[in-house]
This record gives structure tokens, C-alpha cells and sequence, in this order.
């Protein structure tokens, strides 16, 4: 699980025409989530962030002195895509993609062009070319005009299958509309070249295995083309789901670092609900940057809010699960924004993990905390983890493009049996520790059986123990059916 260190929840404001937004509607009946923010704070006025050179990080005997960068962070490339069609064109731009060839997008087709759009992967400016996705599949990064590297560790393209490609032929542009059939977007000059699956599979994941998530959804079914190209993104994407308040882009997050006056950005990357596990990394780092001279530093809480496989919280459950965490005290909710990032999710360890530090980097966050088994996931055909859990976090330490981010490993978090709560792991007296996968917490969830005292707070417990429970309600009738 990758452990990245987010922001505090702000609402976004920005009004969106429903008639023109894109709506994905959610068929799973699950926990509901309040569309209401998450606690209240007064805004602060805009204000420029002045840089100023930041101190070391304390040494100790464990980690190796860490020379700190920067206080605030420029997105790669320099400057922060935005591919929204402004409104006074976009009428101009939605009667020109009436005549192109339409290309429909799955799902997880859409959340790419989300995250494209808002200048999650800056500077990436579409659904990459040939040329971009030879360098992001075997080198983990892109090479700018002036020589310079900025990290893309994952290739972000869009599938086509044969009858596509023929329908665009010789077109320079395509419409790109929705599962729904609303257009979303054009991709102008594109580039149509082949896409070898097993290649693609083999050097993201590291395996062919049968069963990896994200390739059973997404590659699998995909055509054997890819196609490239600049975006334009005609309407903002929407999910109607009561939580687009929570989609803030990058830019809307960068905006409210400076109103916070925010001089240090640590950044949570999580899929699964926050324990008191979490929640002592998170305040521990906010301390850290303290004793280090910060005088504000901020939060980002950032679930991943896009595709994940089926045994995982679903996303409104996680978000009112974080909510019960920050009313019962265990974050601080003026020093913490919590918001939603719209990518899916791969499962691909070390690779994935160095694409959820860039896109924070991208939204401001300049501290990223990784642990263990960052984005990884049990083998799919063998009792192992598919990864070494320790890669995830040597892999950020080294990777090319993104030597401004401040990678802070954490120590580990588990159960201390004899003080009944989670702290520190201490190696010296192991047998008092109990570890709680992400996995062994569903478990208990979906059983009823509750987890140890000061695992998590109650209620944010009981919000996972309501979801199971509507779960195995709507099994009961269906196993009823098949047993008649």
C-alpha cells in the first residue's frame, strides 16, 4: 500500500452545467456518502507563497541525512497543463467534432482523459504518441525539448480496435465520446500505431500472469491499436456521484496551499480506509516538518478515486469512512485537505508508485510518503506478494524526473498488544506486535468480528461494518433464487 501524504478537503465550487457534464451513474448499491464537506474552516485570502531555502531533515541513527529541496514545487515541465476547451470556443469545437470519427471510451478510457486534462501527468498534453510511449514503457520517463527528464512511468494511450481504425482512416481528428455516448473530448493530429499487449503487460507489471486487475479490465479487451494525440476536453468530467466536490484538479488544489499559506505539502496516496495505523504516519510527518522550522505544513489526503479491483472499499465508503476520521479527532481537520484523485489504479508496485508521486507533484504536494509494498498487490497465481516490499520505496529514491520530491520513507505501523494501539514497530520485542493487512481488516469487516481496540476509530469502523452488511443483504435474496 503506498502511503502518500494529501490535503485537506476543500469544496469546489466551480459551476457545471449538468446538461453538458459528463455523467457516470453508479449502479452498486452501497454506504452513501453525504455530499457536505467534511468540517468547516474559514477561508484564508490568497496570498504568494515567498520560497525560502529549507532546513535538513534531522539525522538520526536509521536514515541518512536528506537534503530538502524546496518549499514549494514547480509542476514538471513548468508550467501546469489545462486542456479544458475555454467556454467561449467550445460551441465552435463541439460543431467541429460533429464531422470527425467518433471513438468511444470505456470507463477507465474516461478517468485517463480526466486525469490528462486537469495536468495530473504535466506535461503530457493527450493520449501519448509512439514516440512517448516507447520512452514511458522502457525508460520511466519523458525527455523535454531543452534535454531535461520528467518521470512517466506509466503509459497512458488509448485503444482502438480494427473496425475504429478503419471508421478514422485518414482523419487528423477524432471525437472522443463517452460510455454514455456524450462527447468528451477531441484528440487533434493523431498518430495510430500498434499496440503489443504482452510487451505492454510484461514491462509494467513484470509478469504475463493471468489475473492482474487492472489488465483483465483495461488491456485485455482493448483493440490492437493505440491511438495519440492532443486533447481538448469540451465538458468537464463529471460522476454525479455526490462526491465531484471532492475532485479538486491540481490547479484548484494549488490554489488552496497558497490561501492556506501552506509552507510544506506532504501528500497520502491511499485505496483503503484510514486506520489509527495511518493516521499516526500522517501526524508524525506533520510533526517532523515542525521540529524541521515549518510553520504550516498541510495535509493532502488523497484517495484514489478511479478504477480499483472488486474486494476493495468502494470509493464513497472510503470517503465516509475518512470523514469519521477527522470528526473524531484522530487528523486535525484544519490542517488537513482531503480530495479525490481520479486515476485508476494499476497495481503495478514500483512502477505505479513513481506515477502517484509525480501527479502529486504535479498538484503541489513537495513531501511524499512511501511504504511498504507501495501500489502492490498479491501475486495472482502464487501465494506471494507480487512485489518485493521494499522496492517501492528505493525505486523513489532513485528514479529519474523526480529528484525535486522529497521522499520520506516511514517507519512501520502496527498493533502493540500490550499498549493496545497502533505505534511504531520495535523490532526488539516482535512478539508484541500484531500486523493488520488491508486485507485481514476487510475480513473482519465482512465477518463482524471487530479488530483490536485502537485499531480504528469507532466510527469510522462501523461505516465498513454497515457496507458488509448491505453486501451480504444483497446476496441473501440472490442465494435464495438459486437454492429455489
Amino acid at each position: 500500500m503506498s502511503l502518500t501524504i494529501k490535503l485537506q478537503h476543500v469544496v469546489n465550487n466551480t459551476h457545471v452545467n449538468p446538461t453538458t457534464a459528463t455523467a457516470i451513474k453508479k449502479t452498486r448499491s452501497a454506504t452513501k456518502f453525504h455530499s457536505k464537506p467534511i468540517y468547516h474552516t474559514n477561508p484564508l485570502s490568497p496570498l504568494a507563497l515567498t520560497r525560502r531555502k529549507m532546513q535538513s531533515l534531522p539525522t538520526s541513527s536509521r536514515n541518512p541525512p536528506m537534503v530538502v529541496k524546496s518549499s514549494l514545487i514547480d509542476p514538471d515541465g513548468g508550467s501546469l497543463v489545462d486542456l479544458a476547451v475555454p467556454e467561449g470556443k467550445r460551441a465552435e469545437r463541439i460543431a467541429a467534432a460533429e464531422r470527425m470519427p467518433k471513438v468511444k471510451l470505456t470507463r477507465i478510457d474516461l478517468e485517463w482523459v480526466h486525469v490528462i486534462g486537469e495536468g495530473w501527468a504535466s506535461p503530457l498534453k493527450g493520449f501519448m504518441r509512439e514516440d512517448e510511449y516507447l520512452q514511458s514503457l522502457h525508460f520511466n520517463c519523458l525527455r523535454m525539448k531543452d534535454g531535461s527528464l520528467v518521470n512517466m512511468s506509466l503509459p497512458i494511450v488509448l485503444g482502438v480496435d480494427d473496425r475504429v481504425k478503419e471508421e478514422i482512416g485518414g482523419s487528423e481528428n477524432v471525437a472522443l465520446v463517452g460510455p454514455g455516448g456524450d462527447l468528451v473530448a477531441i484528440l487533434t493530429s493523431i498518430e495510430i500505431f500498434k499496440h503489443n499487449k504482452e510487451e505492454r503487460i510484461a514491462r509494467t507489471w513484470g509478469t504475463t500472469a493471468p489475473g492482474l486487475p487492472y489488465v483483465d479490465e483495461a488491456i485485455a479487451q482493448a483493440g490492437n491499436w493505440l491511438v495519440g494525440g492532443d486533447l481538448e476536453v469540451i465538458n468537464p468530467i463529471k460522476y454525479n456521484d455526490g462526491l465531484d466536490n471532492y475532485r479538486l484538479s491540481p490547479k484548484q488544489l494549488r490554489a488552496e496551499f497558497d490561501k492556506r499559506e501552506a509552507d510544506a505539502v506532504f501528500a497520502f496516496q491511499l485505496r483503503n480506509p484510514v486506520h489509527n495505523g495511518h493516521a499516526l504516519l500522517m501526524n508524525d510527518t506533520r510533526k517532523r516538518l515542525l521540529d524541521m522550522g515549518f510553520k504550516n505544513p498541510i495535509l493532502l489526503l488523497h484517495p484514489l478515486g478511479g478504477f480499483t479491483k472488486a474486494d476493495d472499499v468502494p470509493l464513497d465508503v472510503r470517503m465516509e469512512q475518512h470523514s469519521k476520521v477527522l470528526e473524531d479527532g484522530i487528523l486535525d481537520p484544519e490542517t488537513t485537505i482531503v480530495a479525490i484523485f481520479p486515476s485508476p489504479m494499476l497495481y503495478a508496485g514500483p512502477t505505479e508508485v513513481q506515477w502517484h508521486a509525480k501527479a502529486r507533484l504535479n498538484a503541489g504536494a513537495n513531501f511524499y510518503i512511501v511504504g511498504r509494498d507501495p501500489a502492490g498487490m498479491a501475486h495472482p497465481s502464487e501465494k506471494r506478494d507480487l512485489y518485493d516490499p521494499d522496492h517501492g520505496k528505493k525505486v523513489l529514491s532513485m528514479a529519474p524526473g523526480l529528484e525535486k520530491l522529497n521522499i520520506l520513507p516511514f517507519r512501520v505501523a502496527a498493533y502493540d498488544t500490550v499498549a493496545k494501539k497502533m505505534a511504531f514497530f520495535e523490532p526488539s520485542r516482535a512478539k508484541d506486535f500484531l500486523f493488520i493487512s488491508g486485507t485481514k481488516m476487510r475480513t473482519y469487516a465482512r465477518t463482524g468480528e471487530n479488530p483490536p481496540d485502537g485499531f480504528m476509530c469507532p466510527g469510522g469502523w462501523q461505516v465498513l461494518v454497515k457496507y458488509y452488511e448491505s453486501l451480504q443483504a444483497e446476496d441473501s435474496p440472490k442465494k435464495q433464487t438459486v437454492n429455489a
